[in-house]
């Protein structure tokens, strides 16, 4: 007597397509290598039908819904090329000996596109909803991953873009690598009229030098985790990360058409914090050593300022994201004149001068972190504005504390 024997690949295609999309796509590619009918409904098809729906079956975000850094929606997805792309990178920073040296960058990139295009909030009180943030938070906690050796420029940049974005890690604990931030962030070295004094490359471009951002990073959120106890100052510690990296955007409004499309206006809280710049004056380069024991620590301090346009001017090299000229009061003395504008890389730069009267003391330069208008905040570098050798300098954070609605 002969039996029939059942076989998977009798079953109607509809079902089989529906068993691969609930597959991790590595299982995916493997089964695809089985028989041409497999093979067939994976790599063949015309249009991209099986490939949307294996995305969309993912713990990732619907590319549909996100805007990008500066809050543009996305008009062409590749959702094979894109998924593809994107188990690749978790495959290598899972195992980083299959990395080949021509995709380390590309990997970065992968990961950095995750992070950079997130669906945006309705309201600032809204709940964070990414689910690629959750994904990375898991895949890159541990920190092993951010800090590999790069093998060239355009690595470092990414990779230190990535961590910026990111926020602490376990590793970022360890007294030593708080040790190098500091050092880096504290030199007199590192601000120059060659970068504006501020987090950009000191080639005169204006491009943002993500090296710099992560040290300022580093040192600035290592100092409010060790403040968080403290009630006078009653930091959000967490905000510096992540999490808060969704723009806050409500469905009505078209920032391209939005004259502060950057959120100026509204009141915002300037927090920053310095040392006694007259220990860090005696060895330049600086000397590591100097905060290995212990005793010399930040000083903290927060002031509230409402900022206000006053107007704006055409950028050429971006029609929808006008410079934005503001200004700012405190206590009806303390004042600054700055401006936003968007740098050559097309990152969110927020430069300022401050003091009482007209008489400008401090100055500012910062870049947004997070998506455009997120509470993540802006983060830079302070200095004075004679920019003498002898004066202090240190990193500051920005966040808004109440928005002007329109």
């Amino acid at each position: 007597m002969v039996s029939d024997t059942a076989r998977i690949t009798d079953l109607p295609l509809e079902v089989l397509e529906h068993i691969l999309v609930i597959l991790d796509p590595l299982d995916v590619a493997s089964t695809a290598q089985v028989c041409q009918l497999f093979r067939g409904l994976v790599y063949s098809a015309d249009d991209e039908h099986f490939w949307r729906a294996l995305y969309l079956a993912q713990s990732f975000d619907d590319p549909r819904q996100v805007v990008s850094y500066l809050g543009n929606r996305r008009t062409d997805i590749k959702w094979r090329e894109e998924l593809q792309n994107i188990i690749r990178a978790r495959t290598v920073v899972n195992d980083v000996t299959v990395c080949r040296p021509d995709e380390r960058c590309q990997v970065l990139r992968t990961l950095l596109d995750m992070v950079t295009n997130l669906p945006p909030l309705p309201f600032p009180e809204s709940e964070p909803t990414s689910r690629n943030v959750v994904w990375m938070q898991t895949l890159l906690q541990d920190g092993e991953f951010l800090d590999l050796e790069s093998h060239s420029h355009e690595e470092e940049q990414l990779r230190a873009r990535l961590h910026t974005w990111f926020g602490l890690t376990d590793r970022d604990a360890l007294a030593t690598k708080r040790v190098v931030s500091r050092a880096y962030v504290y030199s007199q070295r590192n601000y120059r009229p060659s970068n504006s004094f501020g987090p950009f490359m000191r080639d005169g471009s204006g491009v943002v030098n993500w090296v710099h951002m992560q040290k300022l990073a580093h040192v600035f959120a290592s100092a409010l985790v060790e403040k968080e106890e403290d009630e006078e100052l009653a930091f959000e510690i967490c905000s510096m990360s992540l999490p808060f990296c969704q723009g806050v955007i409500p469905p009505s409004l078209d920032l391209s058409r939005e004259t502060d499309w950057a959120g100026v206006e509204g009141l915002w809280r300037i927090s920053y914090c310095f040392m006694d710049h007259r220990e860090l004056l005696k060895d330049e380069p600086l000397d590591h050593t100097i905060f290995e024991d212990g005793e010399l620590e930040e000083t903290f301090s927060a002031v509230d300022i409402f900022f206000r346009v006053i107007n704006v001017e055409r950028d050429p090299d971006h029609p929808t994201r006008p410079k934005i000229n503001y200004v700012g009061e405190m206590d009806g003395n303390f004042s600054i004149v700055g401006y936003v504008k968007l740098t050559p890389d097309h990152q969110v730069r927020w430069h300022f001068v401050a003091g009482n009267g007209d008489q400008p003391v401090w100055w500012g330069e910062a870049i947004v972190m997070g998506n455009i208008r997120s509470q993540y905040g802006v983060l830079g570098a302070w200095s004075t504005t004679l920019h003498d050798p002898q004066d202090p300098i240190g990193p500051f954070w920005m966040q808004c504390q109440h928005p002007i609605e329109d």
